[in-house]
């Protein structure tokens, strides 16, 4: 009996505990005032952790590139299984998800994917403070978009268990529904201009090990959802997705993807090199240094689910091309790249999956064509981003009819900026 009672102690003991220094100012003791919660929801998450309300600012009169800050609170009312963190999605209007907001600072801070305070780490009764802010994807071609959010554990979600009478229906009976924010669209463009992107200088650690949550990241340049390759559209519900970011050092290129698949494919013999990857599924990097798109001297990367690799250098368009099956360019040359991959999902079986994420580095060393690297501030090269699947897909930069994946000429300018914090 004693034994027992000293376990329960224990549990008790461990369920009290203070939170981890740096963590304090995020737990109240109730609920905060409607002027600091203006949003009130009233979501409960598997009986256990309930979403109070959130303060999202601005909400409406966005336009690409807006900052939007958001606070959300959490009251933990039950146990939590190990394992759960926060997730925060935002979508267009069609439903399609845009950016995923799982990791950053305060609650969200993790390190290797495992979040540094989680809810199964807090106390029952209090309140968590949840900020973080977000920018909107320059390639937004809706006039409305959703914040939702929920927990999650890899490909496991708490369900929504019940709702205040006033909260609107969630997505699926997994996803609260935050906020609907409006977004007011600039006029419409010649089709022909291809984007820009200004990348900034890395500030903070990058490991390459496919999760995309280190420190290096939070200010790097992001693409916004990729569109159709062939027209420019936003990518419909059943094809491939992704968005891409990028950061830069002295040393390297610093890529990394979000691709949203529901049916991952592989197969290919990695003792095999360069193996095609296009045919399956893949992402694609094309770059042409000189920033003229004029396709002499220019560069193509793939890497696939497997974390295999393609890597070739073209002397002009398409050149050289050995028919039917290669070679594709000098495939003797190296990106001598770094990169891993996590799966969302699973290799070539019939369940659904929710796609993968990439993460490579790239040493400037390999791009022996170019005329100076690094780069130099201010310097553009020509770049675009593929999410294929047999050998078709999504791009940043669509080619609209005027070639192959290869159109140098349709290829965005990627221009290299200092950090943002010596911009602003």
């Amino acid at each position: 009996m004693r034994s027992a009672l000293a376990v329960v102690a224990l549990l008790l003991a461990a369920c009290s505990k203070a939170p981890p220094p740096g963590f304090e100012k995020l737990e109240l003791p109730a609920a905060p005032s409607a002027v600091e919660m203006p949003i009130s929801l009233g979501y409960v998450f598997g009986d256990a952790v309930e979403l109070l309300g959130a303060k999202v600012t601005p909400r409406q009169g966005l336009r690409s590139g807006a900052r939007v800050d958001v606070t959300l609170f959490w009251r933990k009312r039950g146990s939590v299984p190990g394992g759960f963190r926060l997730f925060t999605h935002l979508l267009d209007g069609a439903g399609e998800r845009i950016l995923t907001l799982d990791i950053g600072e305060g609650l969200r801070r993790s390190r290797g994917g495992v979040t540094t305070y989680p809810p199964s780490a807090w106390r029952e009764g209090k309140v968590y403070v949840d900020s973080f802010s977000f920018s909107v994807p320059h390639a937004v071609r809706t006039d409305s978009l959703s914040l939702v959010c929920g927990l999650f554990r890899e490909r496991e979600r708490l369900p929504i268990t019940s709702r205040a009478p006033g909260a609107p229906p969630p997505l699926r009976n997994e996803r609260a529904l935050v906020a609907k924010l409006g977004v007011t669209l600039p006029p419409t463009t010649t089709p022909a201009n291809v984007p820009n992107l200004w990348v900034p200088r890395r500030r903070g650690e990058i490991v390459i090990d496919g999760k995309l949550d280190d420190a290096g990241w939070q200010r790097s340049a992001s693409t916004g959802s990729f569109v159709n390759v062939a027209n420019g559209e936003a990518s419909s519900a059943d094809e491939v997705g992704a968005n891409a970011k990028l950061t830069y050092d002295d040393q390297a290129l610093y890529l990394g993807f979000e691709v949203f698949d529901e049916d991952l494919r592989g197969g290919f013999d990695p003792a095999q090199s360069d193996p095609h990857l296009w045919t399956k599924d893949t992402v694609e990097i094309m770059i042409d240094p000189d920033g003229d798109g004029d396709n002499l001297d220019y560069y193509e990367i793939q890497v696939g689910p497997q974390n295999l690799v393609f890597d070739s250098q073209f002397d002009a368009y398409n050149a050289p091309h050995g028919e039917p099956d290669g070679p594709f360019g000098h495939q003797e040359w190296s990106a001598k790249l770094s990169s891993a991959v996590t799966l969302r999902g699973s290799l070539d079986d019939a369940r659904e999956d929710e796609g993968y994420v990439v993460e490579l580095s790239i040493p400037w060393s390999s791009f022996g064509k170019a005329k100076r690297v690094p780069p130099a501030i201010d310097d553009v090269w020509r770049m675009n981003f593929y999410a294929m699947q047999n050998n078709g897909g999504s791009a940043w930069s669509p080619i609209l009819g005027q070639g192959n994946f290869h159109k140098a000429s349709r290829f965005g300018r990627v221009h290299f900026a200092p950090p943002i914090s010596a911009i602003r």
